[in-house]
């Protein structure tokens, strides 16, 4: 008998070392099943002049969020604030947080028909800054870059809104922009622009040549 013997391995165990258990199998995690079974809740504050039309749009608000996003919608009238919570049947989690950008982003003053590309599209934000975060005016010449902005007749919003694809609005010195990344970079740059003073025709020839690029991106 040699000092080292080596032993040898059955042909049925040989075909074990190679066998691997099958992954497990797991249901995906219901929202009332998070955070330890407990209900998740979003409140919007709604400000004293978006209280009418709330009113007015309460149905085309309460509709896609309850029925198509399976949340649980109310107003609470003491708190005058939009209360949002998952239900049992909630698909996902996340749907929470995009009923509740859909809801601020009404509260902003964007049009319903506008904020509900928020519930059906992933990369959409809302990005808001000031007037006096590009530059201090005071007086007329406030005013004035007001003017700029909107144009005749709301011109130069509409301008820049068809061609950078987003949507503005402007709410005294509050600028509000919604649409994805790439886009609210572009139409926040024109708008800018308007507010240091430069005219709107140069604004144009510069947002032809950026939305030109855009446009071959995608």
């Amino acid at each position: 008998m040699t000092s080292m013997e080596i032993e040898k391995v059955p042909s049925e165990s040989k075909s074990a070392i190679g066998f691997f258990p099958s992954k497990p199998h797991f249901e995906p995690l219901k929202p009332h099943e998070m955070s330890e079974g407990k209900i998740q809740f979003r409140k919007v504050a709604v400000p004293a002049h978006r209280f009418s039309p709330l009113k007015k749009a309460w149905m085309d608000l309460y509709t896609p969020i309850y029925e198509q996003m399976k949340v649980d919608v109310r107003m609470n009238l003491k708190a005058r604030k939009v209360e949002l919570k998952t239900r049992s049947d909630t698909p996902d989690v996340s749907n929470l947080q995009k009923c509740a950008d859909f809801v601020h982003a009404f509260m902003l003053g964007f049009e319903v028909i506008d904020a509900i590309a928020l519930l059906r599209m992933d990369e959409l934000y809302v990005d808001s800054f000031e007037i006096k975060d590009v530059k201090t005016l005071r007086g007329e010449h406030l005013s004035r870059a007001i003017g700029r902005l909107s144009g005749k007749g709301g011109k130069t919003r509409f301008a820049i809104e068809n061609s950078t694809r987003t949507r503005i609005v402007v709410a005294d010195t509050r600028i509000h922009i919604l649409g994805s990344f790439a886009n609210i970079k572009v139409a926040r740059d024109a708008l800018c622009s308007l507010i240091m003073g430069s005219p709107a025709g140069k604004v144009y020839s510069k947002l032809r040549a950026v939305s030109a690029r855009l446009a071959e991106r995608f």
